[in-house]
């Protein structure tokens, strides 16, 4: 079908040409054909059937890749995407008023994931607040590991600031960070 023509020299109908196969969706996507079949699975994008039961996106379907890439890396679920794009009208190509409104839906996650980043960075040089997993080099939490003979996983040591623990009392990670946020 290349150039426009169809079988046998004759013209390709025009709807034929507004359809893409998964592997030219792949190809100007940047995705794999795998991930396309794991997005029709998820219902994230859908497909049309030839006689031949090979796969023909619209070629909106190249838009919606776009949105779904942009808003994996956002950190946005892709079942929260699936439901943002159900809103969407199928076989359209989504316009700017449209992503608009799908990433005023994630804005407000957006934003409790960056300000959960900038407090990591912050903590990064000293201690990030979760017992660093028994570090020797940790003077906040575990100084000279100390709590390495109370068992796997992070603890408090006693007295650390800001968890909560009684004195003389190590503290399990899960209670300690509530404690210490």
């Amino acid at each position: 079908m290349a150039g426009g023509a169809g079988c046998c020299g004759r013209p390709a109908p025009a709807a034929a040409l507004q359809e893409l196969s998964v592997g030219e969706v792949a190809r100007r996507s940047g995705v794999a054909v795998s991930t396309l079949h794991f997005y029709e699975k998820r219902g994230l994008i859908a497909s049309a059937r030839t006689a031949g039961n090979q796969r023909r996106y619209p070629r909106a379907v190249l838009r919606r890749v776009a949105v779904i890439k942009v808003a994996q890396r956002m950190g946005v679920p892709l079942a929260e995407i699936a439901e943002a794009l159900s809103l969407l009208p199928a076989g359209e190509v989504p316009d700017k008023a449209d992503w608009t409104a799908l990433s005023a839906r994630w804005r407000s996650q957006l934003e409790q994931r960056i300000a959960g980043l900038v407090q990591l960075r912050d903590q990064l040089d000293t201690c990030i607040g979760c017992g660093c997993l028994s570090l020797k080099a940790c003077p906040l939490r575990n100084e000279g590991d100390a709590l390495a003979a109370a068992g796997p996983g992070p603890h408090f040591a006693a007295g650390a600031p800001a968890t909560g623990a009684a004195e003389g009392a190590s503290v399990p990670i899960a209670a300690g960070a509530a404690a210490a946020r």
